[in-house]
């Protein structure tokens, strides 16, 4: 990292980040072009790993491009304004970018991640057995192998 002095260095900072942010980013290799697509997740934390869940329809580009390769990047942000800083204008923002292996979910493995997503997306009151038993949903679970977070704020007066 360039400005290391803007690392995020402690796990619980970059997992606190990640639950405050709605979507993610996934890049995806698509040969000449990465693909980006955004999602709606579910995580959890296990032994001071990010472990990422998302869900999709059974076929797609998304679905072709991880069939092909699994690799993923993952990335959230929080932007917190735009200020000046005396010669020019930047942002004010924290992000976290992270790296895995996309993999599809079975079983109870399903309806925990539809139960996180739903969780997460303040809607823990449906039930994620029948989510998860739908015909037309996939679930995706990416284990973030390599995590790093960045912050830049304003100065305060």
């Amino acid at each position: 990292m360039r400005k290391s002095e803007r690392e995020i260095r402690e796990l619980q900072d970059i997992f606190a980040l990640v639950g405050r942010c709605q979507t993610v980013r996934m890049g995806l290799y698509d040969g000449e072009y990465p693909y980006v697509v955004p999602l709606s997740f579910g995580y959890e934390e296990k032994e001071d790993t990010l472990v990422v869940y998302f869900h999709c329809a059974r076929e797609g580009k998304k679905l072709d491009l991880l069939a092909r390769d699994a690799r993923v990047c993952l990335e959230w942000d929080v932007l917190h304004g735009y200020v000046e800083t005396g010669h020019s204008v930047t942002a004010d923002y924290e992000s976290v970018i992270a790296f895995g292996t996309a993999a599809r979910c079975e079983g109870e493995e399903r309806v925990h991640g539809i139960r996180l997503l739903l969780e997460h997306t303040g809607f823990a009151q449906y039930s994620a057995e029948a989510c998860a038993a739908l015909p037309v949903v996939e679930v995706y679970r990416v284990v973030c192998e390599r995590i790093t977070g960045k912050r830049r704020f304003q100065k305060q007066a």
